[in-house]
């Protein structure tokens, strides 16, 4: 952790937040080695204008990006007249840590400035878990060196930032507001209009004594001076509070009352009170949610930390909001809504935080049908089929490489899949009538128009898509595609049957509401294309054969991974696009996702089978692939790999596997680590008959592994050992348990059952 060193990948795993903002773990100080600084705000977004060679009908014209916003734990400190900067101070000690558990960011060091002065500091910074609008920190400085100092410290909100990833340089932020005298910034977004404010509060005391500030605010700055003069060995001690008030919660006119009141609470109680507060709101979090490994320290740090980043990233509290795939530690990807909600992040908030925050996330997409009908339409689909976006913000697409915004279409099978598992998990059908059914009539009406009937074949194929692996573009016949395609339509039949029986008032209401058809010929067509659905396969030479990754798989040269120096991955950053496209290597689990979704329909021998053909060929070039080949490894067996991919995705921002930390971190994928964990080696899967089933297949050198999950009422402990598994109900909510081939019924005196 020198200064003067790379910084920028430390920024990202130190970062925090509270699901409704966060930031990267910059210094409060200045520095000026490399860094990329960063504070977000959920749900504010500027749309900046796509930037490509050349237009296509149909293009969004904007990428959603989450906005660098206000550096708001801004310290500038001079010892006589030399600045505070580490990247040009001699470094006695160093540490930074990231308490997980009470979700604090602390730092200590001991500095030689280049005027001769040492100087020692604590940092301890938070964004409140408590309150969701606080920011707050304390910096504690105290002179080592032989006689006196004069300090002066500068304590800032600096409103002037930019984006790294700006399309054209150009900045989102404008000022509305700055009030000198209650310390209170307000900046407006271009575009799109959001409106912030911060407010800032400062109390400070040097040798214990209170020192008064002097106002230096300007531009775009608010600001506050505090000179004191040290003995060696004495301490200045300055608390901040920073609230933060979005136009998203308050009205604008009453923005700066809003940021005001939170900051000056804080204050009055001060930085003590808040940070216990703070770790209540964490200790609350952390309830049901934590994973004990026992004899594996690297696989227990790396499930914490993912647990951490997840919980912090997502609270539920606000149902506009969503999962980033970088949450609040980087720019890339826009900060936008992405598959990955659905396919891997809802499973994990469903089991650890319970039915309601999962709602939340269904919910997000039910309101967001409207758009995703719009989507479809400017693709030329028709008649109420809708096409949920790649990337969006407002439920509008906002992604703009045609191989995917066009292409990547598998996305809506992972909103229906979405609605499935949480009615599977749960026991609770309820949700297919207050707004699933009709998002999946949506989804099957774009199915139905997106399928050809190729007349060669005398089947429905479907043509010219990306399936989850993007090193694979424009292919007709991806099995995964067209296999989601076909679960959609029948799903979405069954469904409408359900809900028809079941719910004949909401029924009528969605029939009213969709125009669906189904005394006519709607779900005669969607039967049709269902059941004639192409579905490529390919024999191999031992006469088995396997599910093709797209239709032309097997022209390309046939290498496995292995084969690729090491001096050439990831190749993504070494091989041109041609040279990948043309390889037969898979970025990310693609036929195995299908696998692993649908596991109850193939059996281990179909599934052990594709993962040996497929796992070879594929370089995990996506944060999202080693977690399922993970769980298959665990399913069919392979232990030593099983484990090998669960270090890959628990570990792969701690041990930067792709060289890209400094970029953010994988938030989404972190629930895919979660997912390894409990339904790999825990063995945890809801079965056809409608049961938590339990098949424990732990590491080896794993002793035991202890998680909880909420389950249809229930918050169930599980305690996982060789030869043993132990659950009992925590909340007394009895549970039904399949255990080996025996049903048990759990409550809080809990089942010790032996295995062989």
């Amino acid at each position: 952790a020198a200064a003067g060193s790379d910084c920028m990948a430390s920024e990202s795993l130190f970062s925090i937040g509270n699901g409704a903002m966060g930031g990267r773990a910059n210094f409060e100080e200045f520095f000026g080695g490399r860094t990329l600084q960063g504070n977000y705000i959920g749900g504010i977004f500027y749309p900046d204008k796509t930037r490509v060679g050349w237009w296509k009908n149909g293009y969004p014209e904007y990428f959603a990006k989450v906005l660098n916003s206000a550096f708001w734990p801004g310290i500038d400190i001079y010892v006589g007249e030399e600045r505070l900067d580490l990247s040009i101070c001699r470094i006695e000690a160093f540490r930074r840590e990231l308490d997980m558990r009470r979700g604090v960011l602390s730092r200590t060091f001991t500095a030689v400035l280049p005027n001769g002065v040492k100087v020692g500091a604590r940092v301890r910074r938070i964004v409140s878990m408590a309150e969701p609008e606080l920011g707050a920190l304390s910096y504690e400085l105290t002179l080592l060196s032989e006689g006196g100092a004069e300090v002066s410290v500068t304590v800032f909100v600096e409103g002037d930032v930019r984006n790294e990833d700006a399309n054209y340089d150009e900045k989102f932020w404008e000022p509305v507001a700055l009030d000198r005298e209650s310390g209170a910034l307000t900046m407006r977004t271009k575009k799109t209009g959001f409106e912030v404010c911060w407010a800032q509060r400062t109390a400070v005391k040097a040798a214990g004594r209170p020192v008064s500030g002097r106002n230096v605010s300007e531009n775009e700055r608010i600001a506050e001076r505090f000179v004191c003069t040290l003995k060696s060995g004495e301490t200045v001690v300055l608390d901040k509070f920073v609230g933060v008030a979005s136009s998203l919660n308050h009205p604008e006119a009453e923005l700066a009352a809003a940021a005001e009141s939170v900051a000056q609470r804080a204050w009055a109680a001060g930085f003590e009170a808040v940070l216990a507060a703070h770790e209540q709101a964490w200790a609350e979090k952390w309830a049901g949610c934590d994973v004990v490994i026992e004899g594996d320290e690297a696989a227990q740090q790396g499930i914490r930390f993912c647990i951490f980043q997840l919980l912090q990233t997502y609270t539920g509290r606000d149902s506009r909001l969503n999962v980033g795939p970088k949450g609040f530690t980087g720019e890339k990807y826009g900060g936008s809504t992405y598959w990955d909600t659905e396919a891997y992040c809802l499973p994990f908030y469903l089991c650890t935080s319970g039915e309601e925050v999962a709602r939340q996330l269904l919910r997000y997409r039910y309101r967001q049908l409207p758009q995703a009908i719009g989507n479809a339409a400017k693709l030329g689909f028709k008649g109420g089929a809708a096409l949920y976006p790649m990337v969006t913000m407002t439920g509008e697409e906002c992604h703009n490489e045609w191989e995917i915004t066009f292409e990547e279409i598998h996305r809506n099978g992972a909103i229906a899949y979405a609605i499935y598992n949480f009615c599977r998990y749960t026991g609770k059908r309820d949700y297919l009538a207050e707004g699933g059914l009709e998002v999946l009539v949506g989804i099957a009406r774009f199915w139905a128009q997106r399928a050809t009937f190729s007349e060669p074949k005398g089947q429905y194929v479907i043509l010219g898509v990306t399936g989850p692996n993007e090193y694979e573009n424009n292919v007709d016949n991806n099995w995964y595609t067209n296999y989601l395609a076909v679960w959609c339509l029948r799903y979405a039949s069954e469904a409408a049957e359900y809900v028809a029986a079941q719910y004949p008032d909401d029924y009528r209401r969605i029939v009213a509401a969709t125009g669906l058809n189904a005394a006519g010929d709607e779900f005669a067509r969607w039967r049709e294309v269902a059941d004639g659905m192409f579905l490529p396969e390919w024999t191999l030479e031992d006469g088995e054969t396997v599910f093709l990754q797209q239709e032309g798989y097997m022209d390309k040269e046939q290498r496995m991974a292995a084969d690729i120096p090491a001096e050439q991955r990831p190749i993504n950053q070494h091989w041109s696009w041609d040279r990948i496209l043309r390889s037969c290597f898979i970025k990310q689990a693609d036929v195995l996702q299908g696998l692993y979704f649908f596991q109850e329909a193939f059996g281990r021998e179909t599934i052990a089978r594709h993962f040996d053909f497929y796992e070879p060929r594929t370089v995990h070039e996506s944060s999202l692939s080693p977690c399922v080949h993970s769980i298959l490894a665990s399913l069919t067996g392979r232990a030593a790999r099983a484990y090998e991919l669960y270090l890959r995705t628990a570990r792969l921002d701690l041990d930067d596997y792709n060289r890209e930390v400094h970029e953010g971190l994988h938030i989404t994928s972190m629930a895919g680590s979660w997912l390894s964990v409990v339904e790999g080696f825990g063995g945890i899967r809801v079965g056809r008959d409608g049961c938590l089933h339990v098949v424990p297949r732990l590491p080896e050198k794993w002793r035991s592994l202890t998680f909880e999950l909420h389950y249809r009422g229930a918050i169930l402990r599980f305690g996982l050992s060789v030869g043993e598994v132990r659950v009992v109900s925590v909340n007394g909510r009895p549970a039904e348990v399949v255990v080996g081939e025996r049903c048990y019924r759990v409550d809080d005196r809990g089942i010790q059952v032996k295995i062989g």
